[in-house]
C-alpha cells in the first residue's frame, strides 16, 4: 500500500512520488491537514496527517512480536509442565489419601463389630453369672432345705425306736 506525496502543504500542490504504508519517516512540520516529514531517502515531502501515525508499522513490530510469542510460548509451556505436575503430584496425593480414608473406615467398621461382639459377649457372661449366682442360692437352699428335713425326720423317727433294754446281770 503506497501513500502519494507532495511538494507543499495543500492539495493545490503536486504529487512529487510516493511512500510505500510502513516506511519510517522523520517530521519535521505541521501545517493544516498536512505533514512535513523527511524519507528514508532524505527526501522532504508533504503526507496527509491522517495517514501517519506514531508507533512502528507493523512490518517493523513483527519479529519483535513473533520472537515475543515464541517467548510467552514457552513461558506457557513451562507453566502447563508445572501446572500438570503439581496436578499428577496432588492427584497421587489424593489417591493416597482416598485409600487411607478408605482403609480407616475399614478398619473401624472392624473395630465397631468387634466392639458390638465384645458387648454382646459381656452381656451373655453377665446373664450366665446371674443364672448362676441364682443356681447356687437354689443349691443351697436344697441343702439346707434337706438338711432341715432330715434332721425332722430323725428327730421324730428317733424317739420311736425301740430302746435296748438294759440286762440287769452285771458282773460287777
Amino acid at each position: 500500500m503506497t501513500t502519494y506525496v507532495r511538494s507543499g502543504p495543500t492539495d493545490g500542490y503536486r504529487i512529487v512520488g510516493s511512500l510505500t504504508a510502513g516506511e519510517p519517516v522523520e517530521v519535521l512540520d505541521t501545517e493544516g491537514d498536512y505533514t512535513e516529514v523527511r524519507s528514508e531517502s532524505g527526501d522532504e515531502v508533504w503526507v496527509p496527517s491522517d495517514q501517519l501515525q506514531d508507533t512502528p508499522s507493523a512490518r517493523v513490530q513483527l519479529p519483535a512480536l513473533e520472537s515475543r510469542v515464541e517467548e510467552l510460548s514457552a513461558e506457557l509451556s513451562g507453566i502447563n509442565d508445572t501446572w500438570e505436575g503439581r496436578i499428577n503430584a496432588l492427584s497421587e496425593t489424593l489417591a493416597v489419601r482416598e485409600q487411607r480414608i478408605a482403609e480407616l473406615e475399614s478398619r473401624n467398621q472392624e473395630l465397631s463389630s468387634e466392639a458390638e461382639q465384645s458387648r454382646d459377649t459381656i452381656r451373655n457372661l453377665q446373664a450366665r453369672l446371674e443364672t448362676q449366682e441364682e443356681d447356687l442360692l437354689m443349691r443351697y437352699f436344697m441343702y439346707g432345705g434337706g438338711v432341715a428335713g432330715a434332721g425332722l425326720l430323725v428327730g421324730l423317727i428317733v424317739p420311736h425306736l425301740p430302746r435296748r433294754r438294759r440286762k440287769r446281770d452285771r458282773w460287777f
